[in-house]
């Protein structure tokens, strides 16, 4: 298993990423794709059309989102928790993936870069 961590400049306040990323009609604006979320601990969650699955562990509007990512039959949780900074060019997301198994590292990394933080990042350049 292995962890990834980085850093991502988005041009839109804290508060407008966090609503972009627990608001299902605007992730469904970004992505494109059908979306299942609600911005409440212990709720499971569905991105991409059910390519992304997991449960919602804890939200601090505007500045934090955690969740569990679900992987097949994986031995230890794999937790997603993204922390919201206010930055001069609009925000700073802070993102934290743990235990990503070691097959699929290359195209999760692949997935945050492009599909997830860059679709992002496209979304509000617009």
């Amino acid at each position: 298993m292995k962890d990834y961590k980085k850093y991502y400049i988005i041009p839109a306040q804290p508060e407008e990423v966090y609503a972009a990323l627990t608001t299902e009609g605007t992730i469904q604006l970004w992505t494109g794709d059908k979306v299942e979320m609600v911005a409440e601990a212990g709720t499971e969650f569905s991105l991409w059309d059910g390519s992304i699955t997991g449960r919602n562990i804890a939200f601090e509007p505007g500045r934090s989102i955690e969740q569990e990512w679900y992987f097949g039959d994986q031995e230890e949780q794999s937790i997603v928790k993204i922390i919201l900074h206010p930055h001069k060019q609009g925000t700073s997301a802070e993102l934290r993936h743990s235990n990503i198994p070691d097959d699929d590292y290359d195209d999760f990394v692949d997935g945050w870069n492009a599909e997830y933080f860059g679709n992002l990042i496209e979304f509000y350049e617009e």
